[in-house]
Order: C-alpha cells, then sequence, then structure tokens
C-alpha cells in the first residue's frame, strides 16, 4: 500500500506536545465518521466539536509518526513512546494501515541507529503495529522488514541489553500474530533456545554465574518460546516435548525468581499440550519434577527474599497441581458487559503476553479489537445499545464509535461468509 503523502494544512508539527491520558480517553476513530449519530454528537456539545477532536488527535499523531526522523535522539524517543500510548488505547486502524510502511520505516531505522531506551520502545511499537493490523499480508510485510533485524540484535552479545529484552519479547509476539510459515516459527523458536539454555544449571546442581540483567534477557525469551508452543504443530510438540522437558526443570534451579516462575508456567504449559494429544502421557522423570516443584511451593529457604519466597509459593502451588492433576486455577476478565475465562496455560500465556503490551488498554482491546477477539474465540465485536452505554458510563459519542468498529466487524465477516458461499443460481 503506498505511503500517505497528505498533509495537513495546520503547518509543521515541531510544536506537538507528547501524548497524554486525556488525549487517551478520545475515541477518535477515523473510520467511524461516516456512522455517526447526530442526536449523540449533539448531546456531546455538537458535531463540529467532535469532529475538531477527532482532527487534533489525528494531527497529534502524524506529529509523532514526523518526529521519529528528528535528529534528537530524545524526540524520536519520545514520539515512539506517544504512537505506543496511542496503539496501545484506542483502535485505529485505518489510519495506521493508511501510513504502515511509514511507520515501518521509522520503526527500522529507531532500531538500526538507535541506542537503548529508543530500541526498547520501537521494538514495542512494532508489536503493537502488528496488534493494530492483525493477522494477514499488512502485518506480514511489516514483520518481514524487522524479523531480521530483531534476530540481529538478539543474538549480538555486545548489543545494548535493555534493546535485546525488549527484542526477546517482540519478536516473540510479532512471530504469533504476523508469521505464515510455521517452519520460520521453529527457527524463531530456535533462537530464543540458544538463550534461554545458557541459564540450565550444570550436571553438579550448581548454577551458571549471570547478571541480572542476562537473567532477564533469558527470561523473556523462554516466555516468548513458550507463546510460539501454543501455535506449534503436534508433530512439533513431540520433539520439544523429548527434546527439552527432561531439561527445563533445570531452570527450576535458577536464582532469579522469575526465571524460576517462568520456566515453571512453561513446564505446566507443555504438559497441559502433551495431555491434550494424549492424556495418558507419561514423563520419565516425574517423581524428581514433582520433588523440586513441591520444594519451590513450599520454599522456606532463609537466603531469599520474603516478597520472591510468598510470590513463588503462590505460584509453583498452582503449576504442581497441572502437573500432578491436569488441574488449572481459572480466572474470569471482565470488559464491558462481557467475561472471558482464563481456563489454561495456553490462554493464560497468551493473555499475559497481549497484556504485558496493551496494559491498561487490554479490556478495551478485548471488546473491540477484531484480531484479539478473534484469538480468544470471542466473536465480532458487540454493539452496545443505550441501557448498556449507561451501565458502563461511557459517552454517547464513545458508543456511536465503538458501534461503528463493531459494525465494521461484522460487514467483514458477513462479506468473508459470501465469499465463501457457493453460487447455486437464481430460482
Amino acid at each position: 500500500m503506498p505511503r500517505s503523502k497528505k498533509k495537513n494544512n495546520r503547518g509543521g508539527h515541531g510544536a506537538v506536545q507528547p501524548f497524554s491520558d486525556e488525549d487517551a480517553s478520545i475515541e477518535t476513530l477515523s473510520h467511524c465518521s461516516s456512522f455517526s449519530d447526530s442526536a449523540s454528537v449533539a448531546d456531546e456539545g455538537g458535531e463540529a466539536s467532535e469532529d475538531v477532536a477527532q482532527e487534533d488527535f489525528q494531527y497529534k499523531l502524524k506529529g509523532f509518526i514526523d518526529s521519529t526522523v528528528d535528529k534528537s535522539a530524545k524526540t524520536r524517543q519520545g514520539a515512539l513512546d506517544g504512537l505506543k500510548t496511542a496503539m496501545a488505547t484506542r483502535i485505529l486502524y485505518e489510519f495506521i494501515s493508511e501510513r504502515r510502511m511509514t511507520i515501518t520505516d521509522s520503526i527500522e531505522r529507531c532500531l538500526k541507529k538507535g541506542k537503548g531506551e529508543e530500541q526498547r520502545a520501537a521494538a514495542s511499537l512494532a508489536c503493537l503495529l502488528c496488534i493494530q493490523l492483525g493477522s494477514g499480508i499488512e502485518s506480514e510485510e511489516v514483520f518481514k522488514t524487522l524479523k531480521p533485524i530483531f534476530k540481529t540484535i538478539l543474538a549480538d552479545g555486545t548489543a545494548n541489553l535493555q534493546a535485546r529484552h525488549a527484542v526477546a519479547t517482540s519478536l516473540g509476539l510479532c512471530t504469533f500474530v504476523a508469521e505464515d510459515d510455521i517452519l520460520d516459527v521453529h527457527s524463531t523458536m530456535e533462537c530464543f533456545e540458544n538463550l534461554f539454555t545458557r541459564s540450565y544449571a550444570r550436571e553438579d546442581g550448581t548454577c551458571p554465574s549471570m547478571s541480572p540483567q542476562t537473567s532477564q534477557l533469558h527470561t523473556n525469551a523462554l516466555l516468548s518460546w513458550a507463546l510460539l508452543l501454543t501455535i506449534c504443530t503436534a508433530s512439533q510438540i513431540k520433539d520439544i516435548l523429548r527434546k527439552h522437558l527432561p531439561k527445563l526443570p533445570r531452570l527450576l534451579e535458577s536464582d532469579d525468581v522469575n526465571m524460576r516462575i517462568a520456566a515453571g508456567e512453561t513446564i505446566a504449559l507443555l504438559f497441559e499440550l502433551a495431555r491434550d494429544m494424549d492424556s495418558d502421557y507419561e514423563f520419565e522423570e516425574w517423581d524428581e519434577l514433582c520433588d523440586k516443584l513441591t520444594a519451590l511451593a513450599t520454599d522456606c529457604n532463609k537466603h531469599r527474599a520474603k516478597v520472591d519466597k510468598r510470590k513463588q509459593r503462590s505460584v509453583f502451588r498452582d503449576i504442581l497441581k497441572a502437573v500432578e492433576e491436569g488441574d488449572f486455577q481459572s480466572e474470569t476478565i471482565r470488559f464491558g458487559t462481557e467475561r472471558m475465562i482464563i481456563d489454561s496455560w495456553v490462554r493464560k500465556r497468551t493473555y499475559d503476553t497481549f497484556r504485558e503490551f496493551v496494559g491498561s488498554g487490554m479490556n478495551y482491546h478485548l471488546q473491540a479489537n477484531e484480531f484479539i477477539r478473534d484469538v480468544f474465540e470471542l466473536g465480532p465485536p458487540m454493539l452496545i445499545d443505550s441501557a448498556t452505554m449507561k451501565a458502563m458510563k461511557i459517552s454517547r459519542f464513545e458508543r456511536h464509535l465503538y458501534n461503528a468498529a463493531a459494525f465494521k466487524a461484522r460487514t467483514k465477516a458477513r462479506s468473508k461468509f459470501r465469499d465463501k458461499r457457493v453460487d447455486v443460481g437464481e430460482f
């Protein structure tokens, strides 16, 4: 899709202010204007004022896009963070789709030429861009451009660790959203394996010596690897069970509580996937693994911080139940008038990963993001009536924009259905 060359008649963007929480509260979906509800807009102060708010919001976003190529690293990073906030809290598909190549070029430039914080912001923005575009040719093209850069930074031991932390997480989610070849998924998983396996305890039980920053890199790599486990084929899962499950318990010896928890949750996830394929799945080192998990679930090690022990014991009680009994502690997520049950380790890993990027905007994305709703099998976005609107305490204008997005998603779904129907002729 060609880059947008349309210029704003309000002049340059040099004085654009940082994106604020107030801006994030304005529903400014550019594709919604054609479905305007005149009565709703009138209640909110008139159509003109809403148009101005929308124009101001988009003007600010365009300013951020322009500022990603500024000479000042601080300005570039501020622009990247502003775009991240906007994409995390709102659905901006059409606005972004028209400018995706420009945004991708900016991300690529910041990843290649930026330092630490700027690279971190660029890597996170790449994920949010893919989340906005959803699975399809647009996100595939974005990822095709950025994947080689991600892999280069991840494998480069001399690269900034902060950048590598962000890339380890972003590469996992972008692969989940945009990778179209399962063999390439496997290749990316091997990149993660090359990192987290370095944290395996040695045969004599001693742990490799490493800095907390390096341990975090390995933890991020393991969590991304676990996310990609959820989209592997049955044959790939069988190979992974054979190759990695006997060794993963070595990570439970780590001095880093976050690595121990990530390892435990990954083991629980693998057992869940194994039992989905074979309900009688047996693990040769079962007793030894359960002893380790029990020890962590009741850890009284005086050398560990109380906060770490409390956090660890709570998580490992659930992990132990998962391994021993195939049990999962369900959690209900409520958003708007809907709710979703996190009832498996697969769903938990997926939900936790998306939430890491969209943060407080997760509930909004669960309501309105067509791609995320598809991932969690929630169906098309629901339309909101006036009674529901009152209960949710949202403005009429917000309802009209939200319903327009839902209307578009439903129309798109019906169009796909029509395309698949067999032409049986007229009667």
